[in-house]
């Protein structure tokens, strides 16, 4: 797909020979005969990306009511979490750069942790999160989270079984806590289909601009879809709870994922100046509960 030599590729060009050799037809092909804003995906509601006009209209509109959330945030001490995970290239540092950048960061900041310390490793799992919780009139948005021993961790071995069975069994006991102390959760779960994917991990990897976002994670998993496949499911399956719900967003068009990522948070909160013309309603045709995995991508 790129002509840049191999040599100049990010991991000597195995994305690319990924797509070569190993991918399956039916995605090579949806790869190869979509245009560039066409939906690759065929079980995904629309044919094509949002008009761009009309996104950035109703983009303008939710970062006003994002700004009055904030306002009121700080004024009346609320604490706001927001989870973001989902597959690699889903659309997650996107979607989080859309919630965040016209607040103010004093009051809104992103927490993306890298790998534990052996310090780290060594205390109880929530620990290093528990201590980026907000404080009053604070909002925090985790790029991954704890949800990494769910997914990423079971896939690629890094940690037990029996230390993913004590994460499940401790999960909704450390979540039931943060909502009783007052602490709004939100959990969103991008989901992007296998074509859609890998035509970004191929763009990303001839754009020097955007290599650095690879990792050798993401060039391991790629043929590991299925594994992750399992683990997203039995992950959203235990998770998925009255007290901290999941919201699934399809993201294959990512001005629909962002639109409705933010709205599916901000109309949940209660915040002074709240107006739901502005704020718009949340397109169920792309965003809703765990069931959207099993009825969208999953299959492909």
């Amino acid at each position: 797909m790129s002509d840049t030599p191999v040599n100049d590729l990010p991991f000597d060009g195995a994305i690319s020979e990924f797509f070569a050799q190993e991918a399956p037809d039916h995605i090579r092909d949806a790869i190869e005969d979509g245009k560039k804003k066409d939906i690759l995906s065929p079980s995904y509601p629309y044919e094509r990306w949002m008009d761009k006009d009309d996104y950035e209209d109703q983009m303008a509109s939710l970062q006003r009511e994002l700004v009055k959330m904030l306002g009121d945030v700080k004024a009346t001490g609320k604490r706001i979490v927001v989870v973001f995970e989902g597959r690699d290239a889903a659309g997650k540092g996107g979607t989080i750069k859309r919630f965040r950048e016209n607040l103010n960061p004093r009051s809104a900041r992103v927490v993306a942790l890298s790998k534990p310390t052996d310090r780290e490793a060594g205390e109880w799992y929530f620990q290093r999160y528990a201590k980026y919780l907000p404080t009053e009139g604070e909002v925090v948005l985790f790029d991954r989270s704890w949800y990494n021993r769910g997914v990423v961790e079971k896939v690629f071995g890094f940690c037990s079984d029996e230390q993913r069975t004590r994460f499940f069994h401790q999960l909704p006991e450390f979540e039931d806590m943060l909502v009783s102390e007052g602490i709004q959760l939100f959990k969103i779960w991008l989901n992007v289909g296998r074509a859609e994917q890998l035509r970004r991990f191929l763009a990303r990897e001839s754009d020097p601009l955007k290599q650095w976002k690879l990792s050798g994670i993401d060039v391991k998993g790629l043929s590991l879809w299925d594994d992750y496949s399992t683990a997203i499911t039995e992950t959203l399956q235990l998770s998925h709870t009255a007290t901290a719900p999941w919201t699934v967003v399809r993201s294959d068009d990512k001005y629909r994922a962002r639109l409705n990522a933010i709205r599916a948070v901000l109309s949940q909160i209660d915040y002074a100046g709240k107006d739901a013309k502005q704020l718009g309603e949340v397109d169920t045709k792309v965003c809703g509960g765990p069931e959207m995995i099993l009825t969208g991508t999953e299959a492909e």
